[in-house]
């Protein structure tokens, strides 16, 4: 095939853009390299290298800034790259999250950390904590809420022993593909996927795949990657899932709701970094008990009333004592450095059997 001929004109254009791409790349050194000398100085003086609401404030900037024709939202993406980038310079961030390569978790963990961060991954939320935790990883991805299956009970069972706390949060749009080897959907046995997905996409498979098993897997990707294997097979997933597997999307976004978001939580240990200060829009969560007595649930919406708090999430969770008593975990509008906040959880903590403070963090408007 012979190569389009390029006129004067566009010759002329794309010489200037190798000009501009030659500054862009000089420009961006130098902004590393004055990363790498911030990097020095937080070394030396013990701070956290990695600083969310710095990034945030940066990025903040930049999109005010921006005259366009680019758009803000592409704008800011550019820009966290070039941050991730360089805060990798001055340390690496362990990230630990739900493997293999692949899954809305890693996503997730993209969003939030940029794609320069060390990713750790893991068999289950399970071993995320216990990462994140131990030490090995510095933060970890969990999967806490989907806006149509609601919590992902396993990640609030574990918050409840874990001395890791919340520090931030990403809300993802989820997209499941239908994805195998075949570019077809005829001859499919079975479907893989996390439990979740299967449950976001069973109206679109109860419609056109109804005598196909649906098979539960640790992770969409996890499906991904066994459907690889066997032709027979297909599996739930995003796109970037089925670029890494080289799988056909023989069917795209079947999930039943068209605006599906799943709730992710970033994890730390307290020494790794403290609850970040508070902004104009802040989530402060927590688990509580109360003693199984008549009017106690009540008594728990006393204190937020009184002092104004409003309650933007409740779930519960059964004790495991055989007594019928109940663990619940709370959303609040504030932050606890607000003063009607901090009365509330104050005058909160003295009617709870049991009260433990999740974290307080931004969250996304």
């Amino acid at each position: 095939m012979a190569e389009p001929v390029s006129t004067p004109a566009l010759l002329a254009l794309r010489d200037q853009i190798d000009g501009l791409d030659k500054q862009l790349l000089e420009l961006l050194n130098q902004r590393a390299r004055v990363a790498e000398q911030v990097g020095e100085i937080k070394r030396a003086e013990g701070t956290p290298f990695f600083r969310p609401d710095r990034v945030a404030q940066v990025i903040d900037k930049i999109r005010a800034a921006n005259p366009g024709p680019l758009k803000a939202e592409h704008v800011a993406a550019i820009w966290r790259e070039i941050m991730s980038a360089c805060l990798a310079l001055e340390s690496p961030q362990r990230v630990a999250v739900l493997g293999p390569v692949g899954t809305f978790c890693e996503q997730a963990a993209i969003e939030y950390f940029g794609g320069a961060a060390d990713m750790i991954y893991c068999a289950s939320f399970d071993e995320v904590f216990h990462a994140t935790a131990s030490g090995s990883a510095q933060f970890g991805v969990v999967g806490v809420e989907n806006m149509t299956e609601g919590v992902v009970t396993r990640s609030l069972d574990l918050f409840l022993h874990t001395p890791c706390h919340v520090v931030g949060e990403v809300s993802l749009l989820i997209r499941h593909h239908l994805m195998r080897k075949e570019p077809s959907m005829h001859g499919i046995e079975a479907v893989l996927a996390h439990p979740q997905a299967l449950a976001q996409c069973q109206n679109w498979l109860n419609k056109h795949l109804p005598d196909v098993e649906r098979r539960a897997v640790s992770s969409n990707a996890e499906g991904s990657r066994l459907a690889a294997t066997n032709p027979a097979w297909a599996a739930l997933g995003s796109e970037r899932a089925s670029t890494l597997f080289g799988l056909h999307i023989t069917a795209h976004a079947i999930q039943d709701e068209a605006y599906n978001r799943t709730r992710f939580a970033v994890i730390c240990l307290p020494q790794t970094m403290a609850a970040p200060p508070a902004t104009s829009r802040d989530c402060t969560s927590l688990v509580v008990s109360v003693p199984n007595r008549p009017g106690a649930m009540h008594d728990l919406l006393v204190p937020l009333k009184k002092h104004g708090v409003s309650m933007t999430r409740l779930e519960s969770r059964p004790a495991r004592t055989g007594q019928w008593e109940y663990y619940f975990y709370i959303d609040l509008d504030g932050h606890p450095s607000q003063p009607h906040v901090a009365a509330a959880l104050a005058e909160l903590r003295e009617l709870c059997a049991f009260f433990k403070m999740l974290g307080a963090y931004p969250v996304k408007a």
